[in-house]
């Protein structure tokens, strides 16, 4: 378990500096694209500046580390309880908040850094909690079950966050939570991996659920940080990612805690997710000059 941890905890450290850098590519390519009056009728931004966002040097290795991350999470979620791999990882929730601080020039609160602590300290009682990850095997049926349902969030939930604009970031982090919660089920009931066998992995429809919901996942997550607070559209995130996964687990794939530890596992799930969402709603106002882009006279640090 403690090689598992390791593996969390080093994916969480990627994909939160990733999130961080994607947000200073993503929010200077829509600045941009906002001056010149290519958003949408909603007010979001357009295919155009989601496209050329991808294109900025920190989107870019912003990517590479959510690649490396992706990797290391998949592995950790073969190695560890749904419930305790996914809160882990997405306590980059707190690298994110961290390196925004430096990055973004946001000044967090108070009460924002109490719930931070909170988070830290509701995954050392996950940690403490949990016990043997199930085994994942599934019928095939709920393979294709799989593909179907994250087909239609990343797909139906594009189309919504598109038609709601510049009022979708909540909602574009959590359709991306819930893309990368679907994508750790799908992981961890994959056929072929163990023992390998190219034939059984490439025909099973949970490739493609992982696939679907990791391309939709990073798309929504792009747009929530282009729309809204990257600690918001993050603490989102957290809840779509931990939350269904981790109840999956639990009730069909034989996730369990410690005998005598299940208390203590619920307690540390819930002020976990509860302390992702408290940094979003203590969030400040954004504002001000981001020292990424502040030889940019006239921009402003952050958009939302």
């Amino acid at each position: 378990m403690l090689i598992g941890l390791l593996t969390a905890v080093v994916a969480s450290i990627c994909y939160g500096t990733g999130s961080v850098l994607q947000a200073v590519g993503s929010r200077r390519s829509a600045r941009r694209e906002a001056a010149a009056g290519l958003t949408t009728q909603h007010g979001g931004p357009s295919l155009s500046s989601t496209a050329k966002a991808a294109m900025t040097w920190e989107f870019i290795v912003g990517t590479v580390l959510d690649f490396v991350g992706f990797g290391l999470g998949a592995l950790a979620a073969r190695m560890l309880p749904l419930f305790l791999s996914q809160t882990v990882i997405s306590a980059n929730l707190v690298v994110t908040a961290v390196l925004s601080v430096r990055m973004l020039g946001i000044r967090l609160t108070r009460a924002e850094w109490t719930s931070i602590g909170v988070v830290c300290s509701a995954l050392v009682l996950l940690a403490t909690a949990a016990g043997a990850e199930g085994s994942g095997h599934t019928p095939i049926a709920t393979h294709w079950w799989l593909l179907a349902v994250s087909l239609l969030l990343m797909v139906g939930g594009t189309v919504v966050v598109r038609l709601l604009g510049a009022r979708a970031a909540i909602l574009a982090g959590l359709l991306s939570g819930l893309g990368f919660g679907a994508l750790g089920v799908g992981v961890r009931v994959l056929n072929g991996v163990d023992p390998f066998d190219p034939g059984a992995l490439l025909t099973d429809p949970a490739l493609y659920a992982v696939l679907v919901a990791g391309v939709g996942g990073m798309y929504l997550h792009t747009v929530a940080l282009q729309i809204g607070s990257v600690n918001g559209a993050t603490a989102a995130l957290v809840v779509g990612e931990t939350v269904l996964p981790g109840m999956i687990g639990v009730l069909w794939l034989g996730d369990a805690s410690r005998p005598g530890f299940a208390w203590l596992a619920v307690v540390g799930f819930v002020l976990a997710v509860a302390g992702a969402v408290a940094v979003a709603w203590f969030g400040e106002p954004e504002g001000g000059p981001s020292p990424a882009v502040a030889h940019e006279p006239g921009e402003l640090a952050r958009i939302g």
